[in-house]
């Protein structure tokens, strides 16, 4: 199964060229109009969607599905999803604190693959207070063990190896086959 995967990107329309994906994954920080352009210049059947502390409160668009702490399963796959980054200025949108995030993701079920806008904590974090990852993914990395985590917000495309999952930072748009 092939995944277009898109995050950060300030366009206000795709951009990305045209292709052939079974879903989009959204990592935030995108106008809801470029995702769905996105989706449909790749055919994508399912679009899965967490917000990123630069996005609108307002929810998403159909057929866009907000992941953030849900779980949803695609051709066999278990995807779940969270919102936001670290809070790191007094207002907007999907911001928290480390423990604003420890409890809703101690509870959560395992998943095969988990969408994010931010990292794991000290896993691709920069050397600034706006992109540091979050304690509570580590955590939920080393209990349920995802396959994978997609995340964007740290703005670089680099993949490593924590607790036996993968975690792909992806700036602007990736596809990759699951």
């Amino acid at each position: 199964m092939k995944a277009l995967i898109i995050t950060d990107i300030d366009d206000f329309h795709w951009n990305g060229g045209a292709g052939t994906a079974d879903i989009l994954l959204s990592c935030g920080d995108i106008f809801d109009q470029v995702i769905l352009e996105a989706a449909a210049a790749y055919s994508c059947s399912k679009i899965l969607a967490v917000k990123g502390n630069h996005d609108s409160s307002p929810p998403f668009p159909s057929p866009v599905i907000d992941l953030h702490l849900r779980v949803e399963t695609f051709k066999g796959i278990q995807f779940g999803g969270l919102n936001g980054s670290w809070k790191y200025k007094p207002r907007g949108h999907f911001l928290y604190n480390q423990k604003d995030i420890e409890q809703p993701l101690s509870s959560f079920p395992p998943v095969d693959i988990l969408i994010s806008h931010n990292s794991p904590k000290g896993v691709h974090d920069k050397d600034d207070e706006i992109h540091v990852g979050f304690e509570a993914l580590n955590c939920y990395l080393q209990r349920a063990k995802p396959r994978l985590l997609i995340h964007g917000h740290q703005h670089t495309n680099i993949e490593t190896k924590i607790s036996g999952t993968t975690v792909l930072g992806v700036y602007g748009s990736r596809l990759i086959d699951l």
